[in-house]
């Protein structure tokens, strides 16, 4: 799944989350192929939200401490996490690093909140998986799969960890709170 124009509505939701917000750091894995197009996203819809952006690298769990760190020192107010499977795979202990620094949040999958992250603005999985059977139907009725058309996610979800924001001691805005797909207590 590719669908960068995500990004720009995770910082939208994050400026809603936290109003006086200024700065956003952006945790990419520069070598994803999904990396580039977020960031040009991002880059576009950030001057329209009042932000300024930090982009920061990360392809390791290692990197990824080294880049809580450099948030750290950097004083952001928010962190998107790109969507990217190094970033999946370590949902633990990004969300722990988030807690620790009582950064708010946001991710595109939602491994990430049920692993303890604030936020999750991406597509619905289930969604995904139905569109993907639909596929596998059509190749299987002979269509060939170079015809097929490219499709973006047609379902989004935002789910929201109220017990994450309690330790971040975040007060969800009600209007982003009745947009929510799911609350996890």
């Amino acid at each position: 799944m590719m669908a960068p124009d995500l990004v720009g509505k995770q910082l939208q939701v994050l400026t809603e989350i936290v109003p006086k917000l200024s700065l956003v750091a952006l945790l990419a894995n520069p070598g994803s192929p999904g990396t580039a197009p977020q960031l040009r996203v991002a880059e576009t819809v950030a001057p329209t939200l009042g932000l300024r952006l930090l982009t920061i690298e990360a392809r390791t769990p290692q990197e990824i401490e080294h880049a809580f760190a450099t948030m750290g020192k950097e004083r952001v107010g928010a962190l998107v996490v790109l969507s990217e499977s190094v970033f999946t795979n370590q949902a633990r202990q990004i969300a722990d690093l988030a807690v620790k620094m009582r950064l708010p949040t946001i991710f595109g999958l939602k491994e990430h909140v049920d692993a303890g992250g604030l936020v999750v603005y991406g597509a619905d999985p289930l969604d995904m998986e139905r569109r993907a059977a639909t596929f596998v139907a059509k190749i299987l009725r002979g269509a060939r799969p170079a015809d097929l058309p490219v499709e973006q996610p047609s379902k989004l979800e935002l789910i929201i960890n109220l017990k994450t924001a309690r330790a971040l001691g975040l007060t969800i805005p009600q209007s982003v709170l009745l947009r929510a797909d799911q609350i996890i207590q």
